[in-house]
């Protein structure tokens, strides 16, 4: 094996992972606690009740 097989092997390796996780974030199902975005914050969520969920 040649450096240029092991180098076309790491990149073809790479290439997969990447192509890997774009499906699986593309097809994550989305949230659905109807809340804000991570930056949103948690000041619009003032009106909620606070304590334990049940």
């Amino acid at each position: 094996m040649t450096q240029d097989d092991l180098l076309f092997m790491v990149l073809i390796g790479i290439g997969l992972a990447t192509l890997t996780l774009i499906a699986l974030r593309l097809l994550r199902p989305r949230k659905r606690d109807n809340r804000g975005e991570w930056y949103e914050g948690p000041w619009d969520d003032d009106d909620r009740k606070r304590g334990p969920r049940r």
